[in-house]
């Protein structure tokens, strides 16, 4: 690590609300990326006839245990529990509960003896996609299996907002990166150059800031399914523009100095004085512009799942979640629960954005 990178990483530590900040993103995100471990309809470890199974990262059919169909098994089927726990025995599809409350007890079932198989579920045994049988009205308060209730569709809330927080994180971080690279090489472009690359550019951009984006993606649905990936494009092309204004201003103030001209003396290429030598100098405003734009991005999404216009309703979305609070009043977890998984994850980033704000700016050394 270069001397200048290690002073940052000093100025960043000394800011402690943003390193902390930075250590419970960090757990929470990489908490949300192993949520197949954590909340999941199928379980993490499966023992049957001695054999040992992942269903979590493995498809087996209902006939790898016994069973009659080739789809993938059903581990919350008491047929196929007592399947798995009686090793396979052909009684279950009688009175499956009861077979398999005797063979728990004593290791046979109906006198004989059976090899005895047992599962091994994550804390959450819920996808966010997983309807459960409540036995009552939907959506359902917190409780023991639901610790933050059930929505209008009986899906466990609680899974929903863990798989909905690593989709919004990653979509916002594609999207962030992606829009910082091309808004950036604009951005240079314009300010290194100026003249009329910078002033063709800048009637560009303002042609294309003027075409509505919701409209787009408006029109965009209804000839293609939404999803992620196609979710991702149209915000970066609508959103590449958010960097350019400021990188272009710190090029066309930094493009006269006097090391940019001595390094073009000594024939230095335009690329090389743009991206190693000036580019440093506007990364303090750049950085200043990216909460911006991770916080937008977020509130794009969940804008759009909110109005119908994004994901898929089955999707884990969070925007999604505030339309069900919007909808079912006399839910208040609903609303709670999306108010304030917002407000961590947003307070977070603009925190540690913050501190990386600083720690990039050398006129700020904290001790």
């Amino acid at each position: 690590m270069s001397p200048l990178n290690k002073r940052r990483w000093r100025n960043f530590r000394s800011n402690g609300r943003a390193f902390w900040s930075l250590w419970i993103f960090l757990l929470l995100f990489g908490f949300s990326l192993i949520a197949e471990f954590v909340a999941n309809d199928r379980p993490l470890l499966v023992s049957y006839r001695g054999e040992w199974m992942m269903p979590v990262t493995t498809f087996y059919p209902e006939t790898a245990f016994n069973g009659d169909f080739r789809t993938e098994a059903d581990y919350k089927a008491p047929e196929v529990q007592c399947l798995i726990v009686t090793g396979g025995s052909d009684l279950c599809f009688d009175d499956p509960e009861a077979y398999i409350a005797e063979a728990q007890d004593s290791g046979t079932v109906e006198g004989e003896a059976i090899q005895k198989g047992w599962m091994l579920w994550p804390p959450i045994p819920y996808s966010y996609d997983t309807v459960n049988d409540l036995g009552r009205a939907a959506p359902s308060p917190p409780d023991a299996q639901h610790w933050l209730g059930t929505d209008d569709t009986a899906r466990d809330v609680l899974a929903r907002v863990i798989y909905g927080f690593r989709l919004s994180v990653a979509f916002a971080l594609i999207v962030t990166f992606a829009t910082s690279v091309i808004g950036i090489a604009a951005g240079a472009v314009q300010g290194y150059f100026g003249g009329w690359v910078d002033l063709i550019f800048q009637r560009l951009i303002e042609l294309w800031s003027s075409t509505p984006m919701l409209y787009v993606i408006i029109i965009v649905g209804a000839i293609w399914q939404m999803g992620f990936w196609l979710l991702v494009i149209l915000s970066v092309l609508f959103g590449w523009t958010a960097l350019v204004g400021v990188v272009r201003a710190e090029f066309l103030r930094a493009r006269n100095f006097e090391y940019v001209r001595a390094a073009r003396a000594l024939g230095v290429s335009d690329g090389r004085i743009m991206f190693r030598h000036v580019l440093p100098n506007a990364m303090v405003a750049t950085v200043t512009m990216l909460p911006f734009i991770i916080a937008g991005a977020i509130g794009s999404l969940a804008a759009l799942d909110f109005l119908g216009f994004g994901l898929p309703s089955s999707a884990p979305s969070l925007g999604e979640l505030t339309l069900q609070a919007k909808q079912n009043l006399q839910a208040p977890w609903l609303g709670f629960t999306a108010f304030f998984t917002f407000a961590i994850m947003l307070s977070l980033l603009v925190f540690i954005f913050e501190g990386v704000r600083d720690a990039f700016d050398p006129r700020k050394t904290f001790k």
